[in-house]
């Protein structure tokens, strides 16, 4: 059982009006009863008594609140007095006054972390620094684990001893040079001189800060000293290790003078760690280089020269580059003759040119008004499942002629193979695979039929609840509807408890006055007219309740399989006792509701699919407005724009149409991704807006609060959810009852505001309906 039909026979006027806040409490303040009253005065009598002098330090009202918060209880509210006022302790002040007499001038950031465990460290655990071993930096990685040369590295010293003669003989002819260059008598030092001298490669303190200028002109003399001592440094050692193969050079560099560094203040939180600055101890610096610097100038310049995998990439580029150069050469030469053939190319391409469709402006509503055609109208059937509505229609069509009998005994063969020979009559509607194998209707099914004066639209609507919103989307779009009711034993009383009481409430929730009650399937009870009266009653007693009025509802004893009472009278005896109209009499009788000719164009989209006409072609109800071939429209909520390439009514292309009619429209100029089933098209001039946020007066079916609900409006459903309930309304008046109440009980009338998901085309006056859980829970308009 669901929470709404638990709540249905629940009694609300008792706990509700508690609920609501009725039970003497207010806003405003509360009242002490005379009990209270008296109570607070016989204890403040005792309080007093029992402080005897004190009594004086506190006041009454002191007092009635200690004994209110202690529930009249005296001794705790004794107790509260004298902590609280007569005897207070000082231990606040006292801790104030300890706390202010701490300045920061006075902290000592060594006593606060004094008792850190990082100042015990024992000897043994702190850190050591050990210098790094150097690798040895030898010309080809150093010597193997025997201490042999092998002949790659003798082969390599011997190289490399050669080209360290052959660099020194170049170094004295230069130096030879360079001294008869100085013999003359410019000071100024030739190019080739200046270029030659190499930078220092350590840095002296003299040179790093600002020196004095004899320092400056000293710097090129000390450099050639430094060159010369440590070439001879270099040749020593090549030396050495040509003459004792067995060993290889084990390159040491002069240890440089670094410049010390720079010891910053050290922080309060060092100071507390590492104690104050005047009890450190200056230790000798260390300084730990990198293995790779240090290695003589000799063996670093045996680096200086590009190795032989850059001269190899190096060709490979120049090699490329050459042939990047002779290819664009030859496209230079080819454009020329490319040229026209791009110029011809472009001239072969084509634009979609074809003009959009013209209006023809007609005046659609002159046009309607001269012609001198049938009125139409729109019916929706609605009722139980099983009920008999399929069976119903198609037996009107049948008796119309609008279905010829060789079709109808095409279908019953087809349902006789599978067991259900008697669905023939109702296949004629249900046209779905899925419908005919399950016997139950699941879209709305549309046909149509035309009588002397009218041409009719059936809508016939699934009656199993899981399709309510396929039925209200087909109730949106009829002038009037047709009930249902299945007259045998039992089914009528549990079709008034299931969908039959649903549907009659959605179907006045849509706007649709007029309703004519079917009561089918009378042959199986022979024609009763008791069983017909006792139907007609109970039916009319809900209908009036639900808003229907009584001269606009018709009752009229028909049965489906056989056709009686539906075109002609029933030829059986049994049924003599009934002299009134037949259901097509009664249809013809009902007059549609009023068109919309003179509002904006809205059509409610029921149907997209491809046609040979056009890619995008929408089917629909007009409901407000008119249309004709050329028009631009705007489709709601996508915005895009569209026009109207060509219309067709009954199957019939025409050239205008107004509202009431379901057209189909062939559109151009928009994609279908932007075209769904529900979505509005409307006129450009004058669209409907798409909100998210509205405001609704409705009828509730169920109980209503601030809950999560869906939002149907004829195709298009919505997930939404109720914000607030601003106001309770009078039925009749629409005054305000009550300003934000927690909740709305079932029958009665209230203004809702609703929250989507989504914005969603909506206007003033439109009419939405409210589910929850499976139920159809409020429906009204918005406001």
């Amino acid at each position: 059982m669901s929470r709404h039909q638990a709540y249905r026979n629940y009694d609300y006027e008792n706990d509700l009006d508690e609920y609501e806040g009725d039970d003497g409490y207010s806003d405003e303040g509360e009242e002490l009863s005379p009990e209270d009253r008296a109570q607070l005065d016989a204890g403040t009598a005792e309080v007093r008594a029992a402080l005897g002098v004190e009594s004086s330090k506190v006041t009454t009202q002191q007092i009635q609140e200690a004994l209110w918060h202690y529930y009249y209880d005296v001794d705790k509210s004794i107790a509260y007095l004298k902590t609280k006022f007569i005897t207070p302790s000082n231990k606040k002040k006292g801790s104030s006054a300890s706390k202010g007499e701490m300045s920061p001038r006075n902290v000592s950031f060594t006593d606060f972390f004094s008792d850190m465990p990082w100042l015990n460290i024992p000897k043994a655990r702190e850190t050591t620094f050990i210098e790094p071993p150097r690798i040895q930096g030898g010309l080809l990685g150093g010597s193997s684990t025997t201490g042999k040369v092998s002949k790659l590295q003798a082969l390599a010293a011997a190289r490399k001893k050669k080209a360290d003669n052959q660099k020194l003989e170049e170094k004295q002819v230069h130096e030879a040079t360079q001294k008869l260059s100085s013999l003359s008598t410019s000071t100024n030092k030739t190019e080739s001189a200046k270029e030659n001298i190499r930078p220092p490669n350590i840095v002296h303190k003299e040179t790093t800060g600002f020196g004095s200028i004899a320092a400056v002109k000293n710097t090129p003399r000390r450099i050639e000293a430094e060159s010369a001592k440590a070439r001879d440094q270099v040749q020593s050692r090549l030396d050495a290790a040509t003459n004792s193969p067995a060993h290889l050079p084990v390159p040491t560099s002069p240890s440089p003078i670094v410049a010390p560094f720079e010891i910053a203040t050290p922080s309060p939180f060092a100071q507390a760690l590492l104690g104050s600055t005047n009890s450190s101890t200056t230790s000798a610096q260390r300084n730990f280089l990198f293995p790779y610097m240090n290695l003589t100038t000799s063996v670093a310049d045996a680096f200086a020269a590009p190795s032989p995998d850059d001269l190899v990439l190096k060709a490979q580029s120049q090699a490329s580059s050459k042939k990047l150069a002779a290819t664009t050469a030859k496209k230079k030469s080819e454009s020329g003759a490319k040229g026209s053939e791009v110029t011809e190319g472009v001239k072969g391409l084509k634009i979609d040119d074809t003009p959009l469709p013209k209006s023809k402006n007609i005046d659609v509503l002159k046009e309607f008004n001269k012609a001198k055609s049938k009125k139409s109208a729109s019916f929706v059937v609605v009722g139980h499942v099983d009920a008999g509505k399929s069976t119903l229609m198609g037996r009107l069509l049948l008796d119309l002629n609008v279905v010829d009998q060789r079709t109808i005994q095409k279908y019953r063969k087809e349902a006789e193979s599978i067991g259900k020979s008697s669905f023939a009559l109702a296949w004629v509607l249900d046209q779905r695979s899925e419908e005919r194998s399950r016997g139950v209707t699941i879209d709305i099914a549309t046909n149509k039929f035309e009588t002397e004066t009218t041409s009719f639209t059936i809508l016939d609507a699934p009656g199993h609840r899981d399709f309510i919103p396929n039925m209200i989307a087909g109730a949106s779009q009829a002038d009037f509807a047709i009930l249902v009711v299945d007259a045998t034993t039992g089914a009528f009383e549990a079709g008034l408890k299931g969908q039959t009481r649903e549907h009659a409430l959605l179907i006045r929730s849509m706007g649709v006055s007029r309703v004519i009650v079917a009561v089918n399937k009378l042959d199986t009870v022979g024609w009763s007219q008791e069983r017909f009266d006792e139907i007609s009653q109970q039916v009319s007693g809900f209908l009036s309740a639900t808003g229907f009025q009584l001269k606009n509802v018709s009752f009229v004893p028909v049965s489906g399989l056989h056709g009686d009472n539906i075109v002609k009278r029933s030829t059986d005896a049994a049924a003599s006792w009934y002299d009134g109209k037949t259901l097509v009499e009664e249809l013809e009788s009902s007059e549609p509701m009023a068109r919309a000719l003179h509002k904006p164009l809205r059509l409610t989209i029921s149907e997209v699919y491809r046609s040979t006409q056009s890619p995008v072609t929408v089917s629909g109800r007009i409901d407000a407005g008119s249309l004709q071939t050329g028009d631009a429209l705007l489709v709601q909520p996508s915005g895009e724009k569209a026009y109207v390439k060509s219309l067709e009514l009954d199957q019939e292309p025409v050239e205008w149409a107004v509202a009431g009619q379901n057209v189909v429209i062939h559109l151009s100029n928009i994609d279908p991704i932007h075209v769904r089933v529900g979505d509005i098209i409307c006129d450009t001039k004058q669209p409907i807006a798409c909100i998210d946020t509205f405001t609704v007066k409705v009828l509730a079916f169920d109980v209503l609060m601030p809950m999560q609900v869906d939002v149907h409006r004829g195709r298009l459903h919505g997930a939404g959810q109720i914000l607030e309930i601003p106001a309770l309304l009078d039925k009749t008046k629409g005054t305000v009852l009550k300003k934000k109440p927690k909740i709305v009980k079932p029958a009665s009338v209230a203004r809702v505001v609703v929250k989507m998901a989504t914005k969603v085309p909506l206007e003033a006056g439109q009419r939405v309906v409210l589910r929850s859980g499976g139920e159809t829970v409020a429906a009204g308009l918005l406001e």
